[in-house]
Parts: C-alpha cells; structure tokens; sequence
C-alpha cells in the first residue's frame, strides 16, 4: 500500500490545529470543548481534525506532550545551556510560553495523567538544580515540590494574579514584574548563587530595554 509521505503543509496544519486545541482546552476544559469547535478554531473540516488526531482525547494527548517538550527545552536552554541572564532568551520565553502556560494551569486544574507528568518532571528538574545544602538533613525532595507547587500556583491563579498586578500577568510587562518578584523571595542560596545572580542579570537587561 502506497503511503502518502508527510508534506510541510501538513505539519503546519497540525501545528494549527493543536494550537487552536491548546487554546480552547485552556479557556473552557476538554470537556466542553468539541472537534467541530476546534476545527472553527482552526479554520479547517472536522474531517481534518479527525485525518491528524483521530479522538479529541489525542488530540489532547498530542497538547500535553508538545508542553512537556517545551518546558524541557525551556530549561536546557536557560539552565543547562546557561541563557538565564541574555535578554532574548527570556523575550523569547515570554513570548511563545504564555499560551502554553494557560494550557498548563487549566490541565493541572481539570487533572490528566500528562499534567501529573508535567509536574513530575519540574520537580525532578528543580531537585537536580537546587544549591548543594551542607546540612545533611536537608530535604531536597520536599523542597523542589513546594518550590514548584508555588511556582505552578502562579500559572493556576493566572487571572486573579493579573487582576491584583494591574496587568496581564502574560504580557512582557507583567511577566517582568512576576519574574522580579520571584527572585525579591527566594533566598539566592536555595537556588544557588550562579544560578540566582544569571536570573537577576538577565530580568535586569530586559528591564534595561524597555
């Protein structure tokens, strides 16, 4: 059987279509959401839809994955990568990250057993990177799953965070002040100095710019 091979039109499609998806999980839950409405979203046939994901429920599958994957690169990129203090990986970050941050926030909310994953995986993440406590009976573990139920707390609370800032928490200057704020109550030692100080010198050059 001949098999049509993928063309770049249809990874542009499918890009369309699960962005369209992301957007409509995060504003109203999987379950109100329908493959009629995503296809209107996306401006294609639910036959389409359909052609790329087969079920609503891969089609959130598909969701999921491309947000764990973007939050790996995001990390790699800022700590592995050392791109914490260069302005333009954090415009980058704000720019592309706050739809999938509201898809996030709405998943972790509504539970999925990907949004558990999600959250698995920034705690692991968060453990390996925390400053070395002398303290024997430190416990990272604990640590790295508060810091990030604080963290994720933001995303949750998105819009009543935006409402008490005065601005959308998700536009750059929003996003600047929520960032500074961050590090104004962590201790520079509970991430590690290195670490701390490039954050504060890459939000600073943002702030710099504008």
């Amino acid at each position: 059987m001949d098999v049509r091979p993928i063309t770049e039109e249809d990874l542009t499609t499918r890009a369309r279509i699960r962005d369209a998806a992301m957007a409509l999980f995060a504003e109203q839950g999987v379950k109100a959401t329908t493959i009629r409405g995503i296809a209107e979203a996306a401006k294609v046939s639910p036959g389409l839809v359909q052609h790329h994901f087969g079920t609503k429920e891969a089609l959130r599958h598909a969701c999921d994955e491309y947000v764990l994957g973007y939050l790996r690169d995001q990390v790699t990129a800022g700590v592995t990568d050392r791109g914490l203090d260069k302005p333009e990986f954090i415009e980058n970050v704000h720019r592309t990250a706050p739809p999938l941050m509201k898809y996030l926030g709405r998943a972790l909310v509504d539970g999925s057993p990907a949004a558990a994953a999600m959250f698995d995986e920034l705690v692991r993440v968060t453990e390996e990177h925390l400053a070395d406590d002398e303290r024997s009976e430190a416990d990272h573990r604990a640590r790295a799953t508060v810091l990030t139920a604080m963290k994720l707390g933001i995303t949750v609370l998105h819009e009543h965070v935006s409402r008490a800032l005065g601005t959308d928490l998700y536009d750059s200057r929003g996003a600047l002040r929520a960032g500074k704020a961050q590090l104004d109550l962590i201790r520079p030692e509970f991430l590690g100095r290195e670490l701390f100080d490039r954050a504060r010198t890459g939000l600073e050059k943002l702030e710099g710019r504008r």
